[in-house]
Order: structure tokens, then sequence, then C-alpha cells
């Protein structure tokens, strides 16, 4: 559906104004869907995303900067959604033997689980299913599109 049709806003200032909100836009429909996709698995977005990083970290360890520096969504609180994580037991957090003032994090077996079974699910979402309908050339081009927003920001 076209971002006027779903915001019932007919006319905008300028082309790059209805882009800007249709990006924002887009990205809250995204989120919806993905946090109930992760609803089923008792994590949240931000979790999922440090489960995915300590992931791809595995079997080394992560520092709360790592995962600052890596996360998604930079206003998420990181050693709080380490904290929530450890009550689940989905990551361990131990004194670093190099550096007693650093704290090693990692991924335990569970956590490792947790992410294999949502690899399917979450892939199949509503969410991710959109994507499925843009061919390769115009996923290059999506992708391309939004670093160069970034980029020259």
């Amino acid at each position: 559906m076209r971002i006027e049709d779903e915001i019932k806003q007919p006319l905008f200032h300028d082309a790059s104004q209805k882009a800007c909100i249709n990006l924002i836009f887009t990205a809250g429909w995204l989120g919806v869907r993905q946090a109930a996709a992760f609803k089923t698995y008792g994590v949240t977005m931000p979790q999922y995303n440090v489960l995915r990083i300590l992931r791809g970290q595995h079997p080394r360890p992560a520092t709360v900067a790592l995962l600052i520096d890596r996360m998604l969504d930079k206003t998420s609180n990181a050693s709080r959604i380490v904290d929530k994580l450890e009550e689940k037991q989905l990551v361990t957090r131990r004194v670093c033997p190099a550096n007693r003032r650093a704290v090693d994090i990692c991924i335990t077996t569970v956590g490792l689980d947790l992410l294999h079974r949502t690899d399917n699910d979450v892939n199949a979402s509503p969410a991710v299913a959109g994507f499925h309908h843009l061919t390769a050339e115009e996923l290059d081009q999506l992708n391309y599109l939004l670093d160069k927003i970034r980029t020259n920001s």
C-alpha cells in the first residue's frame, strides 16, 4: 500500500520528505512485526540483536563496548540487555583474565539453540517476507540507497 494511503496524507512538501516519512513508517512497520516474531521466544528485538552479535563472536567472548558498537539500536542499554539475557541463561558473564576491569560475555548453548530455532521463523515472518517480493537487483539497489543516505549525512 502506498504511504499516502497508509497515513492518509495525500500531499507531501517534496519527494525527500515523502521518502523520509516512508522510511520511518516502514521501519516501525518492520519493528512491530519482528517484535511479534521474537515474543514467541521470550526475547525482545534488542536482546535478539545481542544474541546474534554473540553468535558471530562465538566462541570468542565479547565486551559491552563491542556490543554497543555493533548493535542496531544505539539507544539500547547493552548492560541491561545482558542482565536480562543472563537471567534467561542465554549468556554468561565473567571477569576477563587478561584485564580484570573488563567483563567477557559469551553466548551459552541455550542461547545458540534459541537462535537456531528462531532462524527459520524470523526469515519466514511477515517482516522479512516482504523482501522476498524484490529481485536481487532491487535488493542491491535498496541497500545501496540506504547506505548512500547514511554516508551523505
